[in-house]
């Protein structure tokens, strides 16, 4: 089987049009053509209420051992609400500054931060890994040299998904993987098709350092964090667990209850993939820097870029019931994922590393989106979202997330068919 699959990589690769996709820089941003416009204040108030009520709910459900969320619209916050236990044995409170593992949203930030340093001349998205990495190799040659920056922060440098995470979470150190990566079949040529990762994903990392002398994390401290005042945020686990507040991983227990367990270093040790720790506080910055509110950090030259859609993934819009039901397209960016919801551009990413649950998206359109940060293994959350999504955009009322119901919804409400006159009537 092992064989079969090896042979079949390689006859794709070989079928493979060895054309490379447009520079990052050189695609077309996912909102640059698209008007602002205000939601209905009413509209707004009434999302608000209803996420509330929502939240209450899977409180009263035990849907999470402790939840933090806001919703920003217009560069501010409208909604903050927190819930639940940073530590359900000692039962102590989630609050506002309460710092939890962000997991792949953390991609976004490496994605900012290598943006500012090609804004500033230190290296360009179409710089080539091997020009850069002296022990970077794909097994296949000509894709070593092909394979770009771009191409590594946009989940498109041609690896199976996920390559080496098992390996990752088996504690083997990150080093040693990046050198093993030609032991692995493209899937195709960098560029061409899109596989999610995070040890190959992490190589930014690497490649920072070697073009500007600095640590990757000192990097994002300098020109994010501190910049955007995110004071509770950092990178690694030492730095979590020494927080003032600091939400603590949960498995389920019985009678509906959470129980705490210690963090996993795992995927602290891909860094720009998963290393960033942060407060819902923080994360109301962030979102409101990369609506395009924080000019002076994030300028709207860099977020088109970063924004941009560069690869196809049609199998998330199968992934979810939510998004079956409300995604038309789907693609990969720079460290987002750039999805139409319902007709609408929306820029989303999720998270999960054990006992952490993250999720944020936005529509550019209307300056509006959510961030959710969670500390269990519960899905019962990430179904609110897109509630709130639905309500933001006066779309009929669906529970994803099964906090009205015993279980979620799988399916949107059928929409009545129309009545077709026989002139336009289509077989």
């Amino acid at each position: 089987m092992q064989a079969h699959a090896q042979t079949q990589a390689q006859t794709q690769l070989q079928a493979q049009p060895q054309v490379r996709a447009a520079p990052a820089s050189a695609l077309p941003p996912a909102s640059a053509n698209i008007p602002s416009e205000e939601l209905p204040q009413a509209r707004v108030q009434a999302t608000l209420m209803d996420y509330q009520r929502w939240l209450d709910e899977l409180d009263a459900r035990h849907g999470a051992a402790g939840l933090a969320t806001a919703v920003v619209i217009d560069d501010k916050v409208v909604f903050e609400h927190t819930q639940g236990y940073a530590n359900a044995a000692a039962r102590t409170p989630v609050t506002a500054i309460t710092v939890f593992r962000l997991a792949s949203l953390s991609k976004a930030f490496a994605t900012a931060v290598t943006g500012l340093e090609v804004d500033a001349g230190k290296l360009g998205w179409d710089t080539k890994l091997v020009n850069v990495l002296p022990y970077f190799k794909l097994k296949d040659v000509q894709s070593t040299e092909l394979a770009t920056v771009a191409d590594i922060l946009g989940q498109r440098v041609g690896l199976p998904h996920n390559t080496y995470d098992n390996l990752l979470e088996d504690d083997v150190p990150y080093d040693e993987l990046v050198r093993k990566l030609d032991e692995v079949e493209n899937t195709c040529a960098p560029g061409v098709c899109y596989g999610y990762q995070n040890v190959a994903f992490s190589l930014i990392g690497d490649v920072l350092f070697a073009r500007t002398g600095n640590f990757f994390d000192k990097l994002v401290e300098q020109d994010i964090f501190k910049p955007l005042h995110m004071q509770t945020a950092s990178y690694g686990r030492a730095a979590l667990e020494s927080s003032k507040s600091w939400a603590q991983p949960h498995h389920a227990g019985r009678n509906h209850s959470w129980v705490p367990f210690e963090p996993k270093d795992a995927y602290y040790r891909v860094a720009p993939a998963a290393g960033v720790n942060a407060s819902i506080r923080d994360m109301e910055l962030w979102l409101i820097a990369q609506m395009g509110g924080r000019q002076d950090v994030l300028p709207t030259t860099l977020l088109d870029v970063l924004h941009a859609p560069g690869v196809a993934t049609p199998t998330e819009v199968r992934a979810t019931p939510w998004r079956h039901a409300r995604l038309s397209n789907a693609s990969y960016a720079l460290g987002w994922r750039v999805y139409t919801y319902n007709g609408e551009t929306l820029l989303f990413h999720a998270g999960a590393v054990a006992g952490y649950r993250t999720m944020i998206g936005f529509f550019p359109k209307y300056h509006a989106g959510v961030v959710t940060l969670w500390n269990s293994s519960g899905a019962m959350p990430s179904g609110l979202m897109p509630m709130v999504f639905d309500d933001l955009l006066g779309l009929p009322h669906v529970d994803w997330a099964g906090v009205e119901s015993a279980t979620p919804a799988k399916t949107a409400p059928a929409k009545p068919a129309r009545k077709k006159s026989r002139k336009h009537q289509q077989h």
